[in-house]
């Protein structure tokens, strides 16, 4: 199979008859890392909304294809079989189903009809991945994210990118929240996933987990689109400098706090 390949252009959206994302542009391919970084309200989450469906976020235009394929066209859940994957920055509880049980059924969900993972081989692969997030086997019974503390709802987000292998994944803020051990824990297992048949879509506001996940290109949003990319360099001048530094220096009007 090709290389993954999410292409999103001009994309604009808005939330109650707002518009936030006012014409983005960018492509992630497999085997590439990018980190889209920014100050609060500049349209990170809700371009991560928008790009699963999410029905407060109305697509105002532009377009986004998954290898070759609409996005826009599919309902939330073939956006999730067609390999499009969100970390979300608060996770929902779903009591009554345990990980393991919602696991196996979004895996075969994405399977070919008629051919779901045996059992046998699922809980193995399961374990597996558990083990390797050092994730306490308890996990597989407690209900999804019931009762969870911050670190933990934000593993398990991990596992389940681990479990389903998505072909894009989006982590919205996996960070937040998280002390350092976790986020080394976190950013680890990630990495470790990172290959050609995947891309990664980072958004966060901090530099911290890029020094443990390098990032192949670094984006800066502002006012709801890009305002520059690079490479890991740009995340350390803006840890370094922050934000301001890089209105200034673009020339934009409007102060940092009246961002949408």
């Amino acid at each position: 199979m090709a290389r993954p390949e999410l292409i999103i252009e001009g994309l604009r959206v808005g939330v109650e008859g707002r518009e936030i994302v006012k014409g983005l542009d960018l492509t992630v391919r497999g085997g590439e890392v990018h980190a889209v970084m920014g100050p609060n309200g500049t349209g990170k989450s809700t371009m991560a909304s928008a790009l699963m469906g999410h029905p407060s976020y109305a697509v105002l235009g532009g377009s986004v294809t998954l290898d070759g394929r609409d996005v826009l066209q599919m309902a939330v859940n073939e956006r999730a079989r067609a390999g499009l994957f969100l970390a979300m920055q608060y996770p929902a509880e779903i009591p009554g189903v345990s990980n393991a049980n919602f696991l196996r059924t979004a895996l075969n969900a994405r399977r070919a009809e008629g051919e779901p993972i045996p059992v046998m081989q699922f809980h193995r692969e399961f374990k597996a991945k558990m083990e390797s997030l050092q994730i306490d086997p308890v996990f597989a019974e407690r209900y999804v994210n019931e009762g969870f503390s911050g670190g933990e709802k934000k593993r398990n987000e991990i596992l389940q990118m681990a479990v389903l292998q998505p072909r894009i994944a989006i982590l919205d803020e996996i960070d937040s929240g998280l002390d350092i051990d976790a986020v080394k824990l976190v950013a680890h297992g990630v990495s470790d996933m990172i290959s050609e048949d995947m891309g990664v879509l980072i958004i966060t506001h901090y530099q911290r987990i890029l020094n443990y996940i390098t990032p192949t290109n670094v984006h800066v949003m502002m006012q709801g689109r890009i305002v520059r990319s690079g490479g890991p360099e740009l995340a350390q001048q803006l840890e370094a400098r922050g934000y301001e530094w890089l209105r200034e220096e673009l020339g934009l009007q409007e102060p940092l706090e009246q961002e949408a």
